[in-house]
């Protein structure tokens, strides 16, 4: 047995390389999708996750604002809303893959 590398006949090689070309051809076309673009995207699909983020993220700004000024009722008031907030966040979430991949399945079985 010889111990020299084996290489491929040269038309296997060349249809290789036709198979890269047509490849980069066919893809060619195909717009990439930006970080701009999907954040729009992401939003026109499900605006109540954002809306949920600003809510929670305001709550969570003036709870701790009422803390550092010495307001604890407001302060705790705040922290609950804030838990609240997170949870129709997270709600909102669920409820938008749930709707993408239901959406998903009914294109797929046309």
């Amino acid at each position: 047995m010889s111990n020299a590398p084996t290489t491929a006949p040269a038309s296997v090689q060349q249809q290789a390389e036709l198979e890269w070309i047509q490849m980069r051809k066919d893809y060619t076309d195909i717009h990439a999708e930006t970080t701009r673009e999907k954040m729009e995207r992401k939003v026109k699909e499900n605006p109540l996750v954002p809306i949920g983020c600003a809510a929670t993220l305001s709550a969570l700004g003036y709870g701790l604002w009422s803390f550092r000024q010495g307001r604890k009722q407001m302060s705790q008031y705040m922290m609950r809303a804030r838990i609240l907030a997170q949870g129709f966040t997270v709600m909102a979430l669920i409820v938008g893959v749930g709707m993408t991949y239901t959406k998903k399945d009914g294109e797929g079985q046309k």
